[in-house]
């Protein structure tokens, strides 16, 4: 369920850098996007990091 979760906020952050940079304008959009694409993905990478420790 984790999982699902994690991949759902990281094809929305894609979608929306995507449309950040398409849409003249809104490069404040792309950034939020991206930053918050590396973040989830950082999250769901140390959740896993965890669950292989235990």
């Amino acid at each position: 369920m984790l999982w699902k979760v994690i991949g759902g906020l990281l094809v929305l952050w894609l979608v929306i850098s995507v449309a950040g940079f398409v849409i003249k304008g809104l490069f404040w959009l792309a950034v939020i996007g991206g930053v918050l694409f590396v973040a989830t993905a950082a999250v769901g990478w140390a959740r896993d990091r965890k669950q292989i420790k235990s």
